[in-house]
């Protein structure tokens, strides 16, 4: 079926719903340059202003023991691997406090489906954490893990997920989305929970009003079409959400990193380039019509790619990652400190804000950190200390 480019995105600039048709037909046929301005138009829409929001978080895996089975992941083992372990309340205490003295107030918490772990595993390193540190947030498991649990436990997802934030839960990540398509996973993570899953885990989430993101992963064995199905089932989500509730708070997606993966061997490569990552950020806005925040991956596509899709549709940044574990794992080598990704939005034509996990502004916190990266030394024309992230 043919589409008219000008007209689809003219209904896009109003805000409108377009099918994954109309949107393949877009991100395949209209001009790269016609997409990044209807996507940065659509940003200002959401996001008035010339603020890219930042934020200083650390991912800390609580496991690398995994039954999923993913095949783009180098990350996990089996439970009998001489490499496998589970982080003690020693090493967060170790690895919280040398955030806080970089200013950051969240971890980021993702393990795997440890086939020994229950949930009062969950809960009880969730009370200890929050114990000791009562004002750090918990951005934590996934879908993916609530539905592992909730399988473990013979319990529903809302009941996992009730024990969960009154442990200590304070939001949920789009982890595990990858693609939400079942042919796709289950060639790429064919022991992980089906799509059904990851939607009806989100769709209780939301129903709490619990904070959560969206996530995917492409570039693999999907094809187009499933990209933006994958895009439709995320904003259908979303319109489920309750009434004053902010239901995801930001869209992500990255392109698969390929280096030393089961998938590598069998020839799936990571083919995206920097043109197909910008024009991703700018249909993931026009087709997510109801969620604020859309994030560019510096991390696995680099500062100046992601600098360009600034003027794409995304509004931020993401974190500065004093730790990651998982893509790295994979071939993602971009590291950035706080200066640095104050300066890359600095130098993209943008004002650097720093935000909490939903979207609040916050200031610049009084810190060993803050005192040395502080955004008035962006426009000096001179080194800041480098500091380990």
């Amino acid at each position: 079926m043919e589409f008219n480019i000008d007209a689809l995105l003219n209904r896009a600039l109003k805000k409108e719903n377009l099918t994954a048709e109309e949107g393949l037909h877009l991100f395949e046929k209209a001009s790269l340059s016609d997409l990044m301005f209807v996507g940065h138009e659509l940003r200002k829409m959401h996001v008035p202003g010339n603020k890219v929001t930042w934020q200083i978080d650390r991912n800390v895996n609580i496991t690398n023991v995994c039954i999923s089975g993913c095949k783009f992941c180098n990350f996990h083992c089996g439970i009998r691997s001489d490499n496998a372990y589970i982080t003690s309340v020693a090493e967060y205490v170790i690895k919280i406090d040398e955030m806080l003295r970089y200013g950051g107030e969240q971890l980021l918490m993702q393990g795997g489906l440890h086939p020994k772990l229950g949930l009062s595993f969950y809960l009880n390193l969730f009370g200890e954490i929050k114990s000791r540190y009562p004002n750090i947030k918990l951005h934590a498991l996934g879908p993916p893990e609530v539905a592992h649990l909730a399988q473990l436990e013979s319990m529903s997802y809302r009941q996992v997920l009730e024990e969960l934030v009154a442990a200590g839960l304070d939001s949920l990540p789009g982890a595990g989305a990858e693609i939400l398509s079942d042919r796709v996973r289950k060639l790429i993570s064919p022991g992980k929970p089906n799509t059904k899953a990851w939607v009806d885990v989100m769709t209780e989430a939301h129903k709490m009003g619990l904070l959560t993101t969206a996530t995917m992963m492409f570039g693999h064995v999907e094809t187009h079409i499933e990209r933006l199905e994958h895009f439709v089932t995320i904003r259908n989500i979303q319109s489920k959400k309750p009434e004053n509730t902010i239901g995801f708070s930001a869209f992500i997606s990255w392109p698969f990193q390929d280096s030393g993966t089961s998938l590598s061997r069998m020839g799936v490569r990571n083919s995206i380039s920097p043109e197909e990552y910008i024009r991703m950020v700018a249909i993931s806005r026009i087709m997510l019509p109801n969620i604020n925040h859309i994030q560019a991956s510096w991390l696995t596509v680099g500062v100046e790619t992601a600098q360009l899709c600034l003027h794409a549709g995304a509004d931020d940044f993401g974190s500065i990652m004093i730790e990651e574990n998982v893509v790295s794992s994979a071939g993602a080598k971009n590291k950035m400190d706080a200066y640095g990704i104050q300066t890359a939005i600095n130098d993209a034509g943008f004002e650097p804000q720093l935000r909490n996990q939903a979207y609040d502004y916050i200031t610049m916190p009084d810190s060993e950190f803050s005192k040395i990266l502080t955004p008035d030394k962006l426009n000096l024309g001179q080194e800041a200390e480098e500091q380990p992230v």
